[in-house]
């Protein structure tokens, strides 16, 4: 149940964030060192990235690790 929750937390907050930078699935996903096919497999719910490519993303995004988890944005 956590799990489902970490990872529509994840998907949701992933899009509104990258929605808010102006950027596409490709531009985050090169900015995070992973395939574009890979960051839409986590914006869809479908992949359980590592806690790796989540700090990645966050860095990519510049923002912090807690706000992408949680059902705050």
């Amino acid at each position: 149940m956590i799990e489902q929750e970490l990872r529509k937390n994840l998907a949701h907050n992933l899009k509104v964030e990258r929605a808010k930078k102006d950027l596409t699935q490709e531009e985050l996903a090169e900015m995070a060192n992973i395939t574009q096919k890979y960051l839409n497999l986590i914006e869809n719910k479908k992949a359980n990235p590592s806690i790796v490519i989540i700090v990645n993303l966050c860095e990519a995004l510049n923002i912090e690790l807690n706000s992408i988890l949680l059902d705050v944005i």
